[in-house]
């Protein structure tokens, strides 16, 4: 189920589409004295309550739709409608509900207020969050199928279009099938042109056609043809929808027009093509998209025009569409008969092309990578490694490449050897240029940690007095090592730093192995810290806000103006990764608390509004919530007896000893998906996560429940527990933000149309 919200400043045009459509049945009315009024009196109402306010935001019009296929009878409707009313806020607010027959996929219309009877305003904010999270709940309430999570999922289906029906007026029965595919197109693709535009739509068997008036208004109108006997008189684009008009279309096409990104698009697409023709010796025409799709991740459209291919359209990444011509008009397959010119023969790669050995070349250095960072026993550095490494060390990650895999297939008749040959006469070289460019890095990383360390003993961020040797637990967390007067990494003897500190003792019980992804997170606290301006220091990653647990004798030993300062900004970069991660929870602001609470985190509400605070940090750190989030929680009517009810909570976490931070960790590990190292902490360790029990029981269900049963039938030996317990605490998979293609979520809540524009308890229940 999807549901979707547009806001209005009037409601009347809301009233004559949803009670204006023919077939439509109204399910009932919420809040009103009678389900016996008329349709009239209804919208007198909800006018009269709406106009108490002057907010912009006064009505809202809301759509729950299904997917094709997908069926519920009129009374069960009904109830899914009052249950979203209820949790979204709209419970006492006068409503209708209105179901509508004229598209394949079963959906209803909801038109309510934003006004309340005293002439407040509801509190609307992060409606997309809340949105998402009730959709979660009655999909499980009601047994419906899941919305889709990402906007790779929601593609517009190229079938749907209204059927035959005699007698219907064409506006009523095609409108909501126009609105859904032009906004979703539009959305997707940034579109120059009526012609561009007729281009995208003529899949979905919509046509196009352009008028104008004798003053010059551009007028534009749209209709229906599936060349099956079923044809619509052609409706207004403004009658379609107000954004839909001519000369609002046009201001669109010239604003994307005139973009400064442009020539940048340009640019590197014509590199791109470029560089696919200077691997190819000769391509097949119509083999074209397919291998500068998997070649270089563009989408192509080949121009057919009877037999003939007159050219083809790129659809950037960027949402522009250019003919090749745009780009160059020396890119033409016309132009280049040396490539396209063997008609029907097979598309062979040009094996004694200077891109051909580059590509080898990257498939050697990506080889090399590969299987240092997969190695199970990671002994020593990058360049250390590559010089020990021959080529059939690296082979079998070679092979199993993508890029592999694409040259092999298009080698001249298939011959593996060439390429084999190639990788053998290739090896030495890049060996050699790898093992300089790593080598000089490490060396400038070395003398980076060396000025670091400087600057953090110079400001005095930790109290490490060589006495006690606890110097070396700042070495430690940097990923380096002291002796002899020389600084030197501390997997490796290969690179040193002179530093005259003399003979330092050693501390007892440190750590021996410190995940290089914590290290890396502690080497940006740390220049954070130390960053003579503050505004140009590294983002954080929620991952830092656990560095005390990795650290812990050093963090004790920070000086109280830093530790205030680093537990600040931690807990802020942990704020934004939570509200993320609560996405699919959150129907209302007490949930949004509640959420937090059982992690361990409470709010405040000080002179200049909401602070956030944990059980993990020093009660006198906090930070600010941004001026929206603090109008979503001054939306509770009754906030200040919700804020003393958080007390509750955070003292029970506080009392079963759950305000470490690895019971943060073990919640953070299974938001994450990372069941089979959660399970371990939870049967290993005996450490259990903090998480609310809507986030613990849909974790449960989706596969935690089945790790931990496997954990706990694992008969561990201590050499396996060791290993276990490195990867439980390894973060390098897990920093930073999304990562390269990683889909997006899907945000159904932008308007009543397809968006693709915004991607964007306690315990634990066996």
């Amino acid at each position: 189920m999807i549901g979707r919200i547009l806001y209005r400043e009037s409601c009347q045009g809301m009233l004559d589409y949803v009670f204006g459509k023919e077939g439509m049945r109204i399910l009932g009315y919420g809040n009103m004295y009678s389900q016996a009024i008329s349709q009239k009196f209804f919208g007198k109402v909800l006018h009269f309550q709406g106009q108490r306010n002057a907010t912009k935001n006064r009505y809202a019009h809301i759509t729950l739709n299904l997917p094709h296929g997908e069926h519920l009878d009129d009374k069960t409707f009904h109830e899914v409608s009052k249950e979203y009313m209820e949790q979204m806020g709209y419970g006492e607010q006068p409503y209708v509900t209105v179901r509508h027959n004229d598209t394949e996929h079963e959906h209803i219309h909801i038109i309510t207020t934003n006004v309340t009877g005293s002439g407040k305003v509801l509190g609307i904010f992060n409606s997309f969050r809340r949105n998402i999270a009730t959709q979660q709940y009655l999909e499980k309430k009601f047994g419906l199928t899941p919305s889709p999570r990402t906007k790779q999922q929601r593609e517009l289906p190229l079938y749907r279009l209204p059927e035959l029906q005699f007698g219907m007026d064409p506006a009523q029965g095609t409108k909501f099938y126009l609105q859904d595919v032009l906004n979703s197109i539009l959305q997707k693709y940034k579109v120059r042109s009526f012609k561009e535009l007729e281009k995208l739509i003529e899949p979905y068997h919509i046509e196009i056609k352009q008028t104008k008036n004798r003053s010059g208004r551009i007028g534009v109108a749209f209709g229906l043809d599936n060349q099956k006997g079923y044809r619509t008189r052609f409706i207004n684009g403004s009658i379609v929808h107000p954004s839909l008009s001519g000369p609002k279309l046009q201001n669109a096409f010239d604003a994307n027009s005139k973009s400064k990104l442009l020539p940048m698009h340009r640019k590197r697409l014509l590199k791109q093509i470029e560089t696919t023709y200077g691997l190819f010796k000769s391509i097949r025409p119509h083999d074209l998209p397919e291998v500068i799709k998997e070649y270089q991740g563009i989408d192509i459209k080949l121009d057919i025009k009877g037999d003939d291919i007159k050219g083809y359209t790129i659809h950037d990444k960027s949402g522009y569409a250019f003919k090749e011509s745009e780009l160059s008009p020396k890119i033409g397959m016309e132009k280049r008969l040396d490539i396209f010119g063997n008609g029907d023969g097979p598309t062979e790669i040009d094996t004694d092309s200077n891109q051909f050995k580059l590509e080898v070349q990257k498939l050697i250095k990506e080889a090399f990578r590969t299987s240092y960072l997969n190695s199970s026993d990671r002994n020593g550095l990058f360049s250390e490694n590559i010089m020990a490494r021959n080529p059939m060390d690296i082979l079998p990650h070679i092979k199993t490449s993508k890029d592999y895999i694409f040259l092999e297939r298009y080698l001249p008749g298939n011959q593996k050897k060439l390429l084999l040959e190639a990788l053998k006469r290739e090896f030495p070289t890049v060996r050699d240029r790898l093992y300089q460019l790593e080598e000089k890095k490490e060396k400038e990383t070395l003398v980076n940690k060396f000025r670091l360390i400087g600057r953090i003993l110079e400001n005095g961020i930790f109290d490490v007095g060589k006495e006690k040797g606890s110097v070396h637990r700042l070495f430690r967390s940097l990923g380096v090592k002291y002796n002899d007067n020389r600084l030197s990494f501390s997997n490796s003897n290969k690179h040193t730093v002179p530093v005259l500190l003399g003979d330092l003792p050693f501390p007892k019980a440190m750590d021996t192995y410190v995940s290089t992804g914590f290290v890396r997170q502690n080497h940006m606290v740390l220049e954070m810290l130390t960053a003579r301006n503050s505004d140009i220091g590294p983002e954080l990653t929620a991952s830092s806000f656990f560095l005390p647990m990795v650290f812990p004798k050093l963090y004790e030993a920070m000086a109280p103006m830093y530790r205030q300062q680093y537990e600040s900004a931690a807990l802020g970069s942990y704020l934004k990764h939570a509200e993320r991660m609560h996405a699919p929870y959150e129907k209302s602001p007490k949930d949004y608390m509640a959420l937090f609470n059982a992690k361990g985190f409470y709010f405040v509400k000080g002179k200049d509004g909401f602070e956030v605070k944990s059980v993990y940090t020093d009660h006198r750190t906090s930070c600010p919530l941004p001026k929206r989030t603090n109008l979503y929680l001054n939306s509770i009517l009754d906030v200040t007896a919700t804020l003393l009810e958080q007390r509750t909570v955070i003292n029970g976490l506080v009392s079963d000893g759950r305000n470490d931070l690895k019971n943060l960790w073990a919640g953070h590990l299974i938001e994450r998906g990372m069941y089979d190292r959660a399970a371990f902490m939870l049967t290993g360790e005996k450490v259990y996560p903090n998480l609310h029990g809507w986030q613990a029981q849909h974790h449960m269900d989706n596969g935690l429940r089945k790790s931990i049963n496997k954990a706990l039938e694992r008969e561990s030996t201590i050499e396996q527990n060791r290993l276990l317990r490195k990867g439980v605490y390894a973060i390098s998979s897990l920093l930073g933000n999304r990562a390269k293609g990683q889909e997006e979520v899907y945000n159904g809540f932008k308007d009543e149309f397809t968006d693709w524009s915004k991607y964007k308890g306690r315990g634990i229940s066996m």
